[in-house]
């Protein structure tokens, strides 16, 4: 943890202070970005403020005295519920506007962790309340080198073995073998281990309909067959097995028969045609030193598909932030789901994943864009024809 690179943080964001609260380990945001583990699950509440001026400050229960001894600052402590709400009083002298892991109206849920009973206990001290979303993002979701690299290499790996299961469906139908949707996530999952990566979930395999539910996933005891004349759409995520790496996340979607059919290939072209149009909003934004937000992004794409007719179709956010976790914390291209107006701040990365969802089939292509100091780039390959199978 930097005090000091947080401190400047607070003065540009014009908060008094980070208070951060944790109870039963249930932010983990504040462990990572504080930088320190428990010496043991705390089972009373502890409160930890970096003011945006002087030093940090620390509220701890007197059965758990130590519990944020590993973190600089001084240290007050209290018992009865009286003395907490004298202690909080204490520990935000000084402060009118302090962030906390809460989200208006939970708009950004990935940052709500902080729950309503504790933001009114902080409020009855005549103390407002910001969302940490921002600071969140500046200390949690920007990249290093060390985690773009690792990006980089699970994404050969994922790309290569995405290319190995169209081929395997191939294979499998021309060797009249059976092939279901099952077969190839357990042959993607394979695939994964033998590479030295992980995926906390996944991967998804969805053969004409199924390929229109965003988060359908293949059970052994519920798949679909994979036959001639049919789509397939994968969606694949896996980062490399080893601390601080993360992930990599891609969809594709070919077709099993000899000609593709003029809607489908319809769909196909508007589906990428709006996660180029994406794309280009960000790269020419990041280029010209341009502020942008996350819902520009998503208005970009999602007025590609409107403008041919297939914006009903398309039922999610344009993409999300991806990092240790698949789904990260920084910001989100939404303006669906939710108004998402943090910044697309450099060294980031997040999905650009639009999706027509007919009744008969569905389409998503989904590639990632990181942000650097003054450029943006997709991170792999950019599906530009369906993969004929």
């Amino acid at each position: 943890m930097n005090v000091a690179a947080i401190q400047q943080a607070l003065r540009e964001e014009k908060v008094d202070g980070w208070l951060f609260f944790d109870h039963h380990a249930r932010d983990p945001l504040a462990y990572r970005i504080l930088g320190f583990t428990p010496p043991r699950t705390p089972t009373r509440r502890w409160y930890y403020l970096i003011p945006a001026q002087g030093e940090p400050r620390k509220l701890v229960h007197q059965i758990e005295p130590g519990m944020l001894d590993d973190l600089p600052g001084s240290t007050s402590s209290y018992s009865s519920w009286s003395r907490q709400v004298y202690g909080l009083t204490s520990l935000l002298s000084g402060c009118k506007r302090v962030a906390m892991q809460y989200s208006p109206e939970c708009a950004v849920p990935y940052v709500a962790m902080v729950d309503a009973g504790t933001v009114e206990l902080i409020r009855a001290q005549g103390v407002e309340v910001a969302t940490s979303a921002n600071l969140v993002q500046v200390f949690e979701a920007k990249w290093t080198q060390e985690k773009l690299d690792s990006h980089m290499e699970a994404g050969k790996l994922v790309d290569e073995i995405r290319r190995a299961a169209f081929q395997e469906i191939g294979d499998r139908l021309r060797g009249r073998e059976p092939v279901n949707e099952y077969t190839i996530k357990a042959f993607i999952l394979g695939a994964f281990d033998r590479a030295g990566l992980f995926t906390d979930h996944g991967p998804i395999v969805g053969v004409n309909a199924n390929a229109s539910n965003p988060h359908y996933e293949p059970e052994a005891e519920a798949s679909e067959a994979i036959r001639q004349d049919d789509v397939v759409l994968i969606d694949l995520w896996a980062k490399l097995s080893r601390p601080g790496a993360v992930y990599y996340d891609i969809t594709w979607t070919g077709y099993t028969g000899e000609t593709i059919p003029d809607e489908v290939q319809r769909v196909f072209s508007v589906v990428t045609g709006a996660r180029d149009a994406a794309v280009a909003k960000v790269q020419n934004s990041i280029g010209a030193g341009l502020p942008l937000c996350g819902f520009e992004v998503d208005d970009a794409c999602r007025a590609h598909i409107r403008e041919h007719g297939m914006g009903d179709y398309f039922i999610h956010r344009t993409g999300h932030s991806i990092g240790e976790d698949v789904h990260g914390s920084g910001a989100n291209m939404d303006n669906l789901e939710t108004h998402d107006e943090r910044r697309v701040i450099p060294w980031t990365c997040f999905s650009v994943e639009p999706g027509v969802y007919l009744p008969a089939f569905g389409i998503r292509s989904e590639v990632n864009v990181f942000v650097g100091d003054r450029e943006a780039r997709v991170t792999g390959e950019r599906q530009t024809e369906m993969v004929r199978i």
